[in-house]
């Protein structure tokens, strides 16, 4: 069985907790998830290297998992790097991108069939990530990110569970948060953030590292294969 990691009570996790609980902090969600004690915590060392990525990725599975056994609404769980690595808006999002394919091919490594309710192809309009099963969103933040609510002093990269999405759709909630989601974020930024987009409408991918890009951007993730052809030693979502 793969261990997980609960660095919750770091110093790092406890001053991005504190960024989540500033007033001006736009993700309502994000604020629930940190009252309801459900934010996880991974601390690792530099976002540039695959060193911690055999760390995070057990984490990525018990979320999902967990999940997939009790659905409960505002969870994520937060990587944070200790290293500031000095990336400005673009090497952020080459390494974020280095990191999400490396952690994808360990879910395929181990057995994990991606999430059939998504697009495993970046560039499809319902692409997302998948590990454990379950698709997932990312939103990265970094000290050099130019919009405020992605201004960390670290990097980090937030993995949200897209089935909450659905969760709100379903419950009547999403339009109604995300609109108050945009609404702060404007007052926090001064304008709206031009990669917003609704899932289904472009690829999402766009969104994941916060930087701005053009029509002719390409992700620099290939994405995965639909059937995994990994070794199968964990099989299923753990039910």
């Amino acid at each position: 069985m793969l261990s997980t990691t609960n660095d919750n009570d770091h110093p790092l996790a406890l001053r991005f907790a504190d960024f989540i609980r500033d007033v001006d902090f736009p993700c309502v969600g994000a604020k629930s998830a940190l009252a309801k004690q459900q934010i996880r915590f991974v601390v690792g060392r530099d976002l540039r290297s695959a060193w911690d990525d055999l760390r995070i990725y057990p984490n990525l599975l018990d979320l999902a998992w967990s999940y997939a056994r009790e659905p409960s609404l505002f969870q994520s769980l937060v990587i944070l790097f200790e290293e500031d690595s000095d990336l400005d808006e673009a090497g952020f999002e080459r390494c974020l991108w280095e990191r999400l394919a490396s952690l994808s091919n360990k879910d395929d490594w181990h057995g994990q069939t991606p999430d059939p309710r998504v697009s495993t192809d970046p560039s499809d309009p319902h692409f997302s990530l998948s590990f454990g099963g379950e698709a997932f969103f990312v939103v990265g933040l970094h000290p050099r990110a130019s919009r405020p609510a992605r201004r960390f002093e670290r990097p980090a990269l937030v993995f949200n569970l897209h089935g909450q999405f659905e969760q709100l759709r379903a419950a009547g909630m999403y339009d109604k948060m995300r609109s108050t989601i945009i609404a702060r974020d404007i007052a926090l930024s001064g304008e709206a953030n031009p990669m917003l987009a609704a899932h289904g409408t472009v690829s999402e991918a766009r969104q994941y590292s916060g930087r701005a890009v053009g029509d002719d951007w390409r992700c620099p993730f290939s994405g995965r294969a639909v059937a995994s052809v990994g070794n199968g030693a964990l099989g299923g979502r753990g039910d």
